[in-house]
C-alpha cells in the first residue's frame, strides 16, 4: 500500500459543504435520468463552451460515493479489488501483526497465494476475513451481554 493511494480527508469547513453539495447533485442526476454526462463550469465562462465529461452511471456513482466519503472527513484509501497485499499491508490494514495474519494463514483461516516464498492476499479475500470476524465479535459480545443478564450483573 504505497501512501500515494491515501487520500487525505478535507479539513476546511469549505471544502465539507462542497463535496455534500457536489455528492448531491451527481445523485439527484442519476436519481431522475439515466445522466452520464457531467458540464464543468468556470466563473465566467459561457456554459455552450464548457467541457462535457461523458461517465457510465457505475462512475458517477463511485464518484458520488467517494464525495460522501470526503463530506463526512474520513481518510480514503483506493484500491483495485483484485489489489494483492503483502502480509504486512494486511496486518497494517487490519491494525494486527504480521505474525498474527501469517497464523491465520497458517490455520487456513485467512487464504493466500505464494509467489516464490512471499505470500499474497488478495485485497477482496482481506475484507471478507475482516466482515467474518467483526460478525464473530459482534456475535461474542451478544451473547456476553446475555449471560451478564442472566446472571444479574450490571454492565
Amino acid at each position: 500500500m504505497r501512501n500515494e493511494t491515501l487520500l487525505e480527508p478535507v479539513h476546511s469547513r469549505k471544502d465539507v459543504e462542497l463535496t455534500k453539495a457536489a455528492q448531491r447533485c451527481i445523485m439527484a442526476a442519476l436519481d431522475h435520468s439515466n445522466a452520464a454526462k457531467i458540464v464543468l463550469l468556470e466563473e465566467g465562462q459561457p456554459p455552450e463552451q464548457a467541457p462535457t465529461l461523458e461517465l457510465p452511471p457505475q462512475a458517477l456513482r463511485a464518484i458520488a460515493d467517494l464525495l460522501g466519503l470526503m463530506a463526512q472527513q474520513q481518510p480514503i484509501m483506493l484500491m483495485p479489488q483484485k489489489h494483492e497485499l503483502t502480509t504486512q499491508e494486511a496486518a497494517a490494514l487490519l491494525n494486527v501483526s504480521r505474525p498474527f495474519v501469517i497464523k491465520q494463514i497458517e490455520n487456513g483461516v485467512l487464504s493466500c497465494k505464494k509467489i516464490g516464498r512471499h505470500r499474497r492476499i488478495e485485497f477482496q479475500e482481506l475484507m471478507q476475513y475482516k466482515s467474518r470476524m467483526q460478525q464473530q465479535t459482534n456475535q461474542a459480545l451478544t451473547d456476553l451481554a446475555m449471560v451478564s443478564q442472566e446472571m444479574g450483573l450490571e454492565y
